[in-house]
């Protein structure tokens, strides 16, 4: 029997996909302006509405047996490892078309949101499964996508802070209930960025080595980013540096309402020895619509990926006790921007998981 899923994460490149689709819609449609917004319209109109009428899959793995073939099925790890040249072939085009096609001002400001939140999916969304593997391609692939986008910072403090501290006051990415989205962004642009180099520096301090030092990962992934920016500056000029820059920033700002989404309102108790109780499915929001979890290689179940870091995206479970969105992402993200929407469909769901037996 033929495994349609597995062959179903493919769609994930329909997301790079849009970029060229766009630009030859702002080429021939005569509406170039809104040509440029073509795959914001895509991920956040067509695709919720296309999420809701496929539906959702609970499907997991059948046994442990079927769940150690596929975490040792070589055909996941290469889509993931495939998405570092095509991000930066993507980047490139994008570049390009922002510096050649007929855009006014407003038109250049859609094109680099469009591109910013492609390069969310594809790189920061892509290196996110990347980073927490042990091997060295994945290790490298994860940074150098990172660093496509200039938040190679992620790297460290997803990984020693905030999977540390997730759901607890301590974690700049846990956003607490009633807060809003807008200013939660810029917390976690801020507090995310300075505590890698802090939690950097520290690593290199128990080494006895100074936080400016060749051994400083940030300096390494810092470097591929003046690279890639320095590359598109003596190719097509100071506005392809511009460009690349203000998409690192969409795609950035991308992560970081995600983060919103994944963990709002949701909290680990204090147990009796001071200490928070240990990370389980319980807290982090899980979604568990087919499609939208088939383009981000199952980001969506993002309840076990908190629990059981390491497993790879096409092994994550879906759990029915987790607290579950009521949609995928991409319709999370529209409702989470309008902030008084969001707080009227999620707060009474947050209220509910914890008045609910399970959630102790």
């Amino acid at each position: 029997m033929i495994d349609w899923k597995r062959f179903g994460y493919v769609l994930a490149f329909v997301t790079p996909a849009l970029m060229p689709a766009s630009a030859w819609l702002v080429a021939h449609s005569g509406h170039a302006d809104p040509a440029a917004a073509f795959p914001l319209f895509f991920l956040f109109v067509l695709l919720p509405l296309a999420d809701y009428a496929i539906g959702r899959d609970r499907q997991n793995p059948q046994d442990d047996d079927a769940a150690q073939r596929l975490e040792r099925d070589p055909f996941y790890r290469a889509l993931t490892i495939a998405c570092l040249p095509i991000q930066l072939l993507t980047l490139a085009a994008s570049a390009y078309w922002f510096t050649q096609l007929p855009l006014s001002p407003l038109g250049q400001l859609l094109w680099i949101a469009s591109q910013g939140v492609v390069s969310g999916v594809l790189a920061i969304n892509v290196a996110h499964e990347l980073i927490h593997k042990n091997e060295r391609l994945d290790q490298l692939c994860g940074g150098l996508l990172l660093s496509s986008v200039n938040y190679s910072g992620f790297k460290i403090e997803h990984l020693r802070g905030h999977h540390v501290h997730v759901s607890t006051p301590l974690d700049a990415s846990s956003a607490r209930l009633g807060e809003i989205v807008y200013p939660f962004v810029l917390r976690a642009l801020w507090h995310n960025t300075a505590n890698a180099w802090k939690l950097e520096a520290e690593r290199l301090n128990r080494l006895g080595k100074p936080a400016w030092h060749w051994r400083n990962e940030l300096l390494a992934w810092g470097g591929a980013t003046v690279v890639m920016a320095a590359a598109l500056g003596l190719w097509l000029g100071a506005a392809a540096v511009l460009f690349f820059f203000a998409q690192g920033l969409c795609a950035a700002m991308t992560l970081e309402t995600i983060n919103y989404i994944e963990h709002y309102g949701l909290h680990r108790r204090v147990l009796d020895n001071g200490r928070f109780e240990r990370t389980t499915h319980l807290h982090s929001w899980n979604s568990n619509y087919l499609l939208t979890n088939l383009m981000l290689f199952q980001l969506q179940r993002h309840s076990d990926h908190h629990e059981t870091a390491k497993r790879r995206y096409q092994g994550l479970r879906h759990y029915d006790a987790s607290p579950q969105l009521p949609g995928g992402y991409a319709a999370m993200f529209v409702l989470a921007l309008c902030p008084p929407l969001w707080r009227s469909v999620i707060d009474p769901r947050v209220r509910s998981f914890y008045a609910s037996p399970v959630s102790e």
